[in-house]
């Protein structure tokens, strides 16, 4: 009798334990190499190739294999960079539009064979296959299948080329994580003498169906990369950011490569999407995708890069950061100090989840195996779900204690598809829920931001979706503020305006010239200063005490008063407006008698800059008729360091200023971007 009893309790429990049936996937789910990626979130690209020594975005394919002549060529460095910066891979330009390979290919001449680069000996691809190799990265290739260089290109003759040379990629150099295909396709070229302009029919010229199933027999791991995937898609900006709502499912077969409206009609997905085609977001580190001296001074800073962060894999989306290797052959050193800074950052906001002090509780629980702990284990593979029958669930966490916090981060298992519309964040204040933040999608990562909370319970709504929530991870961090000093603008009537690098921290500044700390007058508001003056200021973090290093200005006369007959954009206090002079020189009134000391001259911000003025005349007059020469010279060295030129003189006094540029760079009409003087 005991013996049966014992029995009946033993089956009893067996059966109350067992695992309850998983929920039935929301079609359409990914493909096992598209979790694969997916887990890699953030990989490096590399842009380095014959517009590297060129000087250009798009070489016309007319340039000469001898033109690539790195000094010291290092993928080795490439891969230890981005293996520091926490990369998991690199995509390298095997051929941009001009036609130039970095792999002895048998099919054309315009290679790296025919380059001083080691005596035509060389093989950059595989280099650096074997420096990823070496450092633990994956390896991918960028293809352009337009080619401004190949006689055949807009023939039939051209896709066998092309195919070709994918058969040389992707059998020689071991595993290939991803073929990135370009979107742009079709133009003017050289063609192998021709100069003429061919377009092709970009949703049949290619073969698509062939070209992609080439790859997959070659490469069955890798992910193919273009518009409309077949296995990832572009973002649709070259911001790097992804969107408020993005969906992981697309519209696949209405896509091809290039198509004109693909950036607003699918680049952010679509929530009734027929394939599983997830996002990738590029950006360059600097504005150029190929390296350009000029833009050594404009590598992105540290608030952008974690901008782009959170709204790229913040939002669904993996993290594509390029890095335009200099004609040295090795990424820059202002680049690595960028990318490297932004790293430890990232590892800094994302170091401590609070969310395992917590207990974890569900209004519904599926059953055995998907209970509600499982978002608190750093097991992707686990997962909490509801019973069927509900889009819609709520989990709470409950700390006891009362804890800061300023991110979210949640996580769907996304093998059972993307499910979830929208969610509410929320805390629990004097026994009432209140809102701290709401959003839409979640898909495989989604990463919340907002001002410090203090809470000891908090409660994460999953409100509406496509089926039940299936959430895989929950984390809740306190992120250390981004402890920069201040930035510094000025309009033209003289107000101020000093921002924080990020909320929640206060900024203090003095006018005297010391430098300023927490008992200094403390920023609320623009103000306004139209006299000369030392400014400094700083970040406070009021949590810590702590403070940023000190910006320095030095604040001259307001521009109120001032005129040009070049209009406003001279003088206008915004460096990324400029003014093209035909005669080279412009002129100013300043609009009253002026004390000056010396002028400031910014020349022209934008990305393709033209008309920077090297040689300089600049002269100061009482009338506006009678001008008189007080300072010439040169600006050295400002194409390749294209920052504010600061010259000072003795003084004089002057209503009227004008400032010749006697040569320029490239002999275009010379730019001006801003004209300043100094009057102490």
């Amino acid at each position: 009798m005991r013996k049966t009893l014992w029995f009946a309790v033993l089956l009893s429990f067996t059966y109350c334990t067992e695992k309850a049936a998983p929920p039935i996937p929301v079609l359409p789910v990914p493909e096992a190499r598209q979790i694969a990626w997916q887990e890699l979130e953030f990989y490096g690209f590399v842009h380095f190739n014959m517009n590297t020594f060129s000087d250009r975005e798009w070489g016309f394919g007319d340039e000469k294999p001898e033109m690539f002549d790195p000094s010291d060529l290092q993928p080795r460095q490439w891969a230890q960079v981005a293996s520091e910066a926490g990369m998991k891979g690199l995509i390298i330009t095997a051929k941009h539009h001009d036609g130039f390979v970095l792999w002895p290919s048998a099919y054309t001449e315009h290679s790296i064979k025919n380059s001083p680069w080691k005596d035509g000996k060389g093989d950059l691809i595989k280099e650096l296959a074997e420096a990823c190799k070496e450092y633990g990265l994956k390896f991918g290739i960028y293809y352009s299948p337009w080619d401004r260089n190949h006689p055949d290109y807009g023939k039939p003759e051209y896709i066998t080329y092309m195919r070709n040379q994918l058969t040389e990629l992707l059998s020689n150099y071991g595993d290939v994580f991803e073929v990135w295909f370009d979107g742009a396709n079709g133009g003017d070229g050289y063609y192998g003498g021709a100069n003429e302009t061919r377009k092709v029919d970009k949703l049949t010229y290619y073969d698509w169906p062939n070209t992609y199933k080439l790859v997959r027999d070659l490469q069955p791991g890798a992910m193919m990369f273009s518009d409309g995937g077949p296995d990832v898609r572009w973002v649709g900006n070259e911001h790097g950011f992804a969107y408020e709502t993005t969906w992981s499912n697309l519209m696949r077969d209405s896509v091809y490569a290039g198509m004109p409206e693909y950036p607003e009609k699918y680049a952010s997905g679509q929530e009734d999407g027929t394939h599983w085609v997830p996002a990738e977001a590029d950006v360059s580190i600097r504005p150029g995708w190929y390296y350009h001296k000029y833009e050594d001074h404009k590598v992105r800073s540290l608030p952008d890069l974690l901008e782009i962060y959170y709204k790229s894999i913040g939002r669904n989306s993996s993290l594509l950061i390029n890095f335009p290797v200099d004609t040295r052959g090795l990424i820059h050193e202002n680049d690595v100090e960028a990318i490297l800074k932004f790293s430890e950052k990232i590892k800094e906001d994302f170091a401590n989840n609070l969310a395992p002090q917590a207990r974890a509780m569900a209004n519904d629980e599926r059953g055995a195996g998907y209970e509600v702990e499982n978002v608190l284990d750093g097991d992707y593979g686990t997962y909490w779900t509801t019973k069927d029958g509900a889009n819609s669930g709520e989990i709470t966490l409950d700390f006891g204690d009362e804890i800061t916090f300023n991110r979210l981060l949640l996580q769907e298992y996304t093998p059972l598809g993307q499910r979830v519309k929208s969610f509410v964040l929320e805390k629990k204040t004097d026994g009432n829920w209140e809102k701290i933040a709401e959003a839409t999608t979640i898909g495989y990562k989604r990463i919340l931001r907002f001002p410090d909370v203090k809470a000891s319970s908090v409660r994460i709504r999953f409100t509406d979706g496509k089926d039940i929530p299936v959430i895989s991870e929950i984390g809740i961090y306190n992120a250390p503020k981004l402890l920069l000093p201040p930035t510094f603008s000025r309009n033209k009537a003289g107000e101020i305006t000093l921002e924080s690098p990020e909320e929640g921290l206060e900024v203090y500044y003095a006018l005297d010239g010391s430098k300023p700390s927490k008992e200094s007058k403390k920023y609320s508001s623009p103000f306004q200063l139209e006299n000369p003056v030392t400014l400094q200021a700083i970040s406070l973090n009021p949590a810590t005490g702590k403070i940023s290093e000190a910006i320095t200005v030095e604040v001259d006369l307001a521009k109120t008063k001032w005129t040009s007959p070049q209009g406003e954009k001279l003088i206008d206090e915004n460096p990324q407006t400029y003014v093209a002079s035909k005669d080279n020189s412009v002129t100013i009134n300043l609009g009253e008698e002026v004390a000056l000391r010396g002028f400031t001259y910014m020349p022209m911000q934008a990305r393709y800059p033209s008309g920077f003025i090297t040689n300089y005349v600049f002269e100061v007059s009482s009338d506006g008729e009678s001008f008189r020469s007080v300072a010439s010279g040169e600006f050295s060295n400002i194409v390749n360091s294209p920052i504010e030129q600061i010259i000072r003189f003795d003084e004089v006094k002057a209503k009227f200023i004008r400032l010749k540029a006697s040569k320029t760079a490239d002999g275009n009409d010379a730019t001006f971007a801003e004209v300043g003087v100094l009057s102490k």
